[in-house]
Formats: structure tokens, sequence, C-alpha cells
């Protein structure tokens, strides 16, 4: 009898330019693009292999899944799944590492250009009739930051932490790095050192770290008052990372340092985010994995630990 496979909120993953349909191969399919919390048990209630992203599938949901043997994560993080429960219960859980990489590694650079060039400031500059005869050929509306000679302190060093130490490297940037885990003769290029150091010496810090209890708003005022009063902060790793009202508070207080968040403690943020409205810090919608190339690896990853487990 084939498995019924059911993908729970495929539309982060494929918004309409990719397809599921390899997944066919393996199973009878069916995609929601989106699913609410009520909607979860009808959904899933008679599958074998539940495919999700944000989608939580907790322990007294899991208990109502008779079928159930896989549960596949179409991104990194799995604390939307009990694995304690799912592991108790005998489902097999998988995640996808590494397929954004690059995406979210050139969504940094993005963000940091945006510090420090505002392109976005002096292209509204342009389009508001500004540039006008007694600016001359050339004028700014705020300054530019050249990043030759500037410190980039990188807190993370897996796949993405890595490749934005490559890019920060080409632009002549110094690197420091935090990591649990890279053994630092094995990158003679770059400096490893304690978060203190690296708050205190950067001029930009991206942050690339996982999520874990003992790291949930480790950048606090505690933290962020050894940085630079120019310094700039840009998290596209996970959102409590960052004690967001210190943040705020330490913005207000530095109006030449400066924040780009893809990533927020709550999301969607709503209307009155705490954050909305500061002139130095920068907001995108949790998108720096968004790019097709990286969706493509996640769904072809996805396609292959279903066919692995089915096999």
């Amino acid at each position: 009898m084939p498995y019924k496979i059911v993908v729970l909120d495929g539309i982060y993953a494929n918004p309409g330019d990719l397809s599921w349909e390899a997944l066919e191969t393996y199973g009878n399919l069916t995609v929601y693009n989106r699913t609410s919390p009520e909607q979860v048990m009808d959904r899933a209630m008679d599958a074998d292999i539940l495919i999700v992203n944000k989608v939580e599938l907790r322990k007294p949901l899991l208990d109502n899944f008779p079928h159930l043997k896989m549960i596949v994560i179409s991104a990194t993080g799995m604390n939307n799944v009990d694995l304690e429960a799912a592991k108790a219960l005998g489902v097999v859980v998988k995640n996808v590492v590494g397929y954004g990489a690059q995406s979210v590694a050139q969504h940094t650079f993005a963000l940091i250009l945006e510090l420090t060039n505002r392109v976005s400031a002096h292209n509204d500059s342009v389009q508001k009739g500004e540039w006008d005869a007694d600016k001359g050929f050339s004028y700014n509306t705020s300054p530019v930051t050249g990043l030759d000679g500037k410190t980039l302190g990188i807190y993370g060093f897996g796949s993405i932490g890595q490749e934005v130490a490559s890019i920060g490297r080409a632009f002549g940037m110094r690197i420091m790095v935090v990591s649990n885990h890279a053994v630092p003769a094995d990158y003679p290029f770059y400096e490893f050192v304690n978060l203190r150091e690296l708050f205190e010496q950067s001029d930009l810090i991206s942050l690339h770290a996982p999520l874990r209890d003992d790291n949930k708003h480790v950048v606090n005022s505690a933290l962020l008052s050894h940085m630079k009063p120019d310094a700039r902060l840009i998290n596209t790793a996970r959102g409590p990372l960052v004690h967001e009202e210190d943040l705020k508070s330490w913005l207000i207080a530095h109006p030449m340092a400066g924040a780009a968040l893809d990533v927020l403690e709550t999301e969607p943020p709503g209307p009155q985010y705490i954050l909305f409205g500061l002139p130095n810090c920068i907001i995108t919608p949790h998108m720096a994995w968004t790019a097709k190339s990286a969706r493509k690896k996640l769904m072809d990853e996805v396609t292959l630990l279903v066919k692995t487990f089915v096999s």
C-alpha cells in the first residue's frame, strides 16, 4: 500500500516557482500551502509521512497520528517538533542543513551594505528631486563606510558563518570568530576570540549561531555595552538571540550605530513591534534563505530523505 505523504506548509519552500511532484514517486502526495493549528489534526490524521516547515507538532497531536512513521522538517531548526515524543512513538524525524549557506551569506552582505552605503536612502533622495545644482555632480545624504580594514565579528561558524567570513575577507576585512567547534589552526586567516572580545573589537557583528537554551538573549544590554558606539549588528540567525528591548535602548543611545535584522523574536511581529520606526534599524521578513537556488536544494534534500526512508 503506498505511503500517504502530506506537506502542511509548503508555500515557504515553494511559493509557486518550483514543484513538489518529485515526491509523488514515493507515495500519494497532498500539498497544503498553509495549515493553521486548528487544521493540523484533520489534515495529518492519516499521514505516513509529514513534511513541515514551521507547523508545530507537539505530543498531544503526535499521539493522535496512528499511521505516522516519519516527519521531515523542511528547514534546519527542529524546535517546532517534540523530538522526544516522536522518538517514543517510533517516528523518525529528519531536518535539512546547509542548503541556504550561500543565500543567507548573500543577504547578510546585502544588509551590511545597506547599513554602510545607505543605497535605499540615496535612491529615495534622488527620486525626490534632491540632486540639484547646488549639490554638484556628487553628494551624500549620510556618510559611506568603507569595509576595507574594518573588523567583522562572526558569532557562530557553521557553513553560513564560514561563507560570510570568506566574503568579508574578499572585501579586505579583518575577521574575528566565536565558535564552539572550529579548530583555529584550520583557519589561519581568522582570529578566534571570546564573545566579549568580539563585541569590543568588531565594527560589524554578524550572528550565525543556532538558538540553544544557553544563548537565548545572549545579545543583551551587558554585551551591547561593550560595542563601539558606531558598530553595526546583523542578525540572520534566530530572533531570540537578541534581547530586543535592550537593542532598542542601545540604538537610541547610539544614533551612529545600526542594526539589520532578518529574524525577530516574534514572526510576524505585529503592528506595534518594538523596533519599528528607528532610523538606524533595518528589518527584512526572514527572507535570507529564500533564494530560488537555495529552496531548490532544500526541496531536493527533502525528496532524498523521503526516498531513503521508503526504499
